[in-house]
């Protein structure tokens, strides 16, 4: 499931079971935009894109939500899957929904027959991460079947083809190596176990990073111009969610067992972001000066359960990791982009490490 979204007007949109609320990172606000009724739960939330006040949001129900943030009311109900709604993303005006099922919809929030098109065989089990590059020409899908899809977009059209361009797989079969339109690549490619962790490099869009789970422990970056594998990164623990920088060329991985950490990652060197850390120490005979300097890697630390969910803050300044512990956390990466006019988001925290930068 994908229970936070941080839009562009700072605003943070939080699924707690059947209620969900928006945190205004401005004025520290919150509110609550509804409860949903009887037994029914959130499975997704998605912003759309453009700065717009709209969200998606997915219910255990099988329909996707249409909420205006701006009056706090429903928009639009959207029906078409049979089972939970897991994962959502938004490409223009069409919303993706990912579900239980493996079936993947499209939904055109322009039309009053809002569904334009539905995707199924990519996946045998459920959607659990779905993502848009950012140029809207490719949909990265990945499932519990540890199946990895590229879809491309429909001509002239903001939705997929019926049919994936790429699917990738480890396969115990020779002939099952690949379900896949384009097959040749090589089998040392594939995941092993559920990829849920996703993210389109935002400068180099046809740049996919993918996360696998505890069996598999890897992250893969993916040509989709291609659909060659470009390299492949052992982080020796479960990937559960991924996010690149807007204004560094690095990428961020949120992590499982056992430290649950969230580590930076320059790229394409792959090697581990940290400071350098000096000491000093005289020597008594001649009071001379000792000096050591050691490379200290910034992993951060502090949830107690799986980092399920990471999202960037509008100014790329801050990410904000959700876990399986429960709580929010922010955390102070990266600095503003010099090249954007725009003052740095605020974002009012009381007794946070949120203060606490890395650089």
């Amino acid at each position: 499931m994908n229970l936070v979204d941080w839009n562009a007007n700072n605003i943070l949109a939080v699924a707690l079971n059947d209620a969900l609320y928006l945190w205004n990172a401005t004025t520290g606000t919150i509110e609550r935009l509804f409860t949903l009724e009887g037994n029914d739960y959130i499975c997704s939330v998605s912003w759309m894109t453009d700065g717009a006040t709209h969200l998606a949001v997915g219910n255990s129900l099988g329909s996707v939500q249409l909420w205006d943030c701006t009056t706090m009311k429903s928009v639009r109900k959207m029906t078409g899957h049979s089972a939970r709604v897991s994962s959502l993303c938004w490409n223009s005006y069409v919303v993706t929904s990912g579900a239980r099922s493996g079936v993947i919809n499209h939904y055109d929030v322009r039309q009053r027959d809002y569904q334009v098109a539905t995707v199924s065989g990519g996946h045998t089990q459920e959607v659990c991460g779905l993502k848009w590059s950012p140029d809207g020409k490719y949909l990265a899908s990945g499932g519990n079947d540890n199946m990895l899809c590229v879809w491309p977009v429909a001509g002239g059209e903001k939705h997929s083809q019926p049919q994936p361009l790429y699917s990738f797989r480890k396969s115990k079969s020779f002939d099952d190596l690949f379900t896949c339109v384009k097959v040749f690549i090589n089998l040392c490619s594939a995941h092993q176990a559920a990829v849920k962790a996703l993210s389109w490099c935002p400068w180099q869009p046809n740049i996919l990073a993918s996360g696998g789970g505890t069996a598999d422990r890897t992250i893969r970056f993916w040509n989709c111009n291609t659909g060659i594998c470009l390299n492949t990164l052992d982080t020796k623990s479960q990937v559960c969610s991924l996010q690149w920088s807007s204004t560094y060329k690095e990428l961020v991985s949120g992590h499982g067992f056992s430290n649950h950490q969230i580590t930076i990652w320059r790229y394409p060197a792959l090697s581990k972001v940290g400071y350098i850390k000096g000491r000093m120490k005289p020597r008594s005979r001649d009071w001379a000066v000792m000096i050591w300097f050691t490379f200290q890697v910034a992993e951060l630390t502090g949830h107690t359960a799986r980092v399920l969910h990471l999202a960037m803050s509008p100014d790329g300044t801050t990410i904000l990791s959700a876990g399986a512990d429960e709580t929010l956390r922010l955390w102070k990466c990266f600095m503003p982009d010099p090249t954007k006019k725009k003052e740095p988001t605020e974002v009012k925290v009381e007794n946070s490490i949120f203060r606490r930068g890395i650089r």
